[in-house]
């Protein structure tokens, strides 16, 4: 049988392009169930806590622990199934959590709503997959710009999940909250429907799952300098945005805001995590990866110095708009620089791997979150960004002399 010519490098990239505008095609509504569960995780957390409300930000932890479950999931079972029935298994499991998050609400369940928003955490997992996959196809140089595409659709989900929220809030009023939660069911079947319509995903053939089980072992790969750095500065970048974003909200509402003003605030820091996405694969082509997470890591101390500058709600706003710039710009440079650390059969594991630790960091940051506002105040949420930044930046310095001193010894 002969085998198939060789495309030329345009013909893969068209390839990828295609395939990067239907995975942002779905991402866009799955994403906006991101703002749905953090905007009200934290809130109904609170509403259904009696006395302690210290622990009021649980929700929006076991949403952060699911995700990291399901990034490990998500990665074994599109392994097997391939990415079309993978994405399609992560949004009926979206549905069911929702499902579970709104009939907490109803039956006043503090514990069934923080399993129910952990399983749509764990449909999140797969939802993270989308970045990846947008990278199976093109060019290596094509990569960071690919990522870009598949986050940009977050601009959507930005708008749609919080405007989601302030419509639907008091759907079944008089109960609050459980109509936002119900509603949201309908982003995942929106993405599931348009799954359906994408080409069939072919699951690897046995010899293709067998070599993905080849390569090295995975903590070989972890051990490099450059995948430690990797997941050190997207688990920094993710877990701050996540610990100052997790309060915020909180935080608003103790100063006096309305939840309107809270939520419109989460949907003005969502639209900042996204918009940059069209550009910042650009930005990376340019100046490199590690000069835009540098870039970003310092936009993160901006957003605390303006934080610490008051409680007014232009400070709130500005704040978390800068919080998203500078997750966008950490996030996108450390997940482009970690696809430079595996072989094609070792993605998986790297990939499970990579975003196990990542969200694992970002799920502890968000319980700590409440922890701190709830026992230190809104300036101790703001504080934390420094140190977090320093060991990163000084990281990205370790992994540049790393490299010289390399590169000195192979001349």
């Amino acid at each position: 049988m002969s085998q198939a010519m060789p495309i030329s490098a345009t013909e893969e990239n068209a390839i990828a392009r295609k395939n990067a505008l239907l995975y942002s095609a779905c991402a866009a509504f799955t994403g906006a169930a991101a703002p749905v569960s953090i905007a009200l995780g934290g809130l109904t957390g609170s509403y259904l806590l009696a006395a302690d409300k210290s622990f009021a930000t649980a929700p929006v932890t076991g949403f952060n622990v699911g995700i990291a479950l399901g990034a490990v999931v998500a990665a074994t079972v599109m392994q097997q199934v391939g990415r079309k029935y993978g994405f399609m298994a992560g949004s009926v499991i979206g549905i069911i959590g929702m499902v579970i998050a709104a009939w907490a609400v109803v039956i006043h369940s503090f514990l069934y709503f923080v399993c129910g928003l952990l399983m749509t955490g764990v449909a999140g997992g797969f939802y993270q997959q989308y970045r990846f996959a947008a990278t199976d196809r093109g060019t290596p140089e094509f990569r960071a710009k690919a990522i870009s595409w598949v986050l940009a659709s977050g601009v959507a989900a930005a708008i749609m999940g919080p405007q989601l929220v302030i419509w639907t809030t008091d759907l079944l009023e008089p109960i609050p909250f459980a109509g936002a939660f119900l509603s949201a069911t309908s982003l995942f079947a929106v993405s599931l429907a348009i799954l359906a319509f994408l080409e069939p995903s072919v699951p690897p053939r046995r010899k293709e799952r067998q070599r993905a089980g080849t390569g090295r072992p995975l903590m070989q790969i972890v051990k490099q300098p450059r995948f430690i750095v990797s997941v050190l500065c997207g688990s920094g970048s993710y877990a701050l945005m996540a610990f100052v974003m997790t309060a915020a909200p909180l935080a608003m509402i103790g100063c006096g805001f309305s939840q309107t003003e809270s939520t419109l605030g989460i949907q003005w820091h969502v639209l900042a995590m996204f918009v940059p996405s069209f550009f910042t694969g650009h930005l990376i082509d340019r100046f490199g990866k590690e000069r835009v997470i540098a870039v970003g890591l310092i936009i993160l101390v901006a957003c605390a110095l303006v934080a610490l500058a008051g409680i007014n709600l232009a400070n709130f706003w500005l704040s978390l708009v800068l919080l998203g710039i500078g997750w966008n710009f950490g996030f996108i440079g450390a997940t482009a620089m970690v696809t430079d650390t595996y072989e094609p059969e070792e993605r998986s594991k790297a990939q499970g791997a990579n975003d196990f630790l990542l969200f694992g960091s970002v799920a502890l940051a968000s319980l700590a979150s409440g922890q701190t506002l709830n026992a230190f105040g809104w300036d101790a949420v703001n504080l934390i960004v420094f140190p977090v930044v320093a060991l990163c930046l000084g990281s990205l310095y370790w992994l540049y002399l790393s490299d010289r001193r390399r590169a000195a010894l192979m001349d």
